[in-house]
């Protein structure tokens, strides 16, 4: 069975988030019809490491939740993503401080796929919207390629737990909160 959009969106609207530090939301002017694959990941503050997989205890009362539906053929990603308790600035050497990862849990990893950072008013910011592949982070290890480079979403479906979330603060720079994938696909 397809998932549909209204299924995973939870009250999304058609409405784009606004993109933030450049990120082109090519081709992804509307949601796909349905998803190879969907992904609820929460995110806290506990399972953040720092590159080099020390456990950072990241920051403290915030936690989030991300909510993925994933088309694989046309390389397209839906997100809704709020976060609760975030403090200080989004700060990130990527274009956004919201990413996908790509790392085992307990280990530091490239993002591969960056979002536009949560906004809103009060304690509870919200990012909602569609991406479409090829995806570029700003993120270049080494002086080589962007690390989005040759990504597809279909990694992600192939081995969920080779992927994490997070999101970066100025006052958790490894992160502020972060998320294993987990095995499966979802309902799709």
């Amino acid at each position: 069975m397809k998932f549909s959009v209204a299924a995973l969106a939870l009250g999304l609207t058609a409405v784009m988030a606004t993109p933030t530090k450049k990120i082109i939301h090519k081709g992804a002017s509307a949601f796909p019809f349905a998803f190879t694959s969907t992904f609820s990941v929460y995110a806290t503050p506990e399972e953040v490491v720092n590159p080099e997989g020390v456990y950072t205890g990241g920051l403290k009362g915030s936690k989030s939740w991300f909510n993925f539906g994933i088309n694989s053929h046309e390389d397209v990603i839906c997100y809704n993503i709020s976060v609760s308790g975030f403090q200080g600035e989004y700060q990130s050497p990527a274009l956004t401080a919201t990413h996908i990862h790509q790392g085992a849990k307990g280990k530091s990893g490239p993002p591969r796929v960056v979002f536009p950072d949560p906004e809103g008013e009060g304690d509870v910011r919200t990012s909602i919207g569609c991406i479409k592949g090829p995806f570029v982070t700003g993120v270049k290890p080494n002086g080589g390629p962007d690390a989005g480079e040759g990504f597809t979403l279909s990694r992600i479906e192939q081995n969920p737990t080779d992927y994490y979330v997070d999101i970066h603060s100025s006052l958790a720079v490894p992160g502020a909160v972060r998320g294993q994938f987990k095995k499966g696909k979802g309902d799709c």
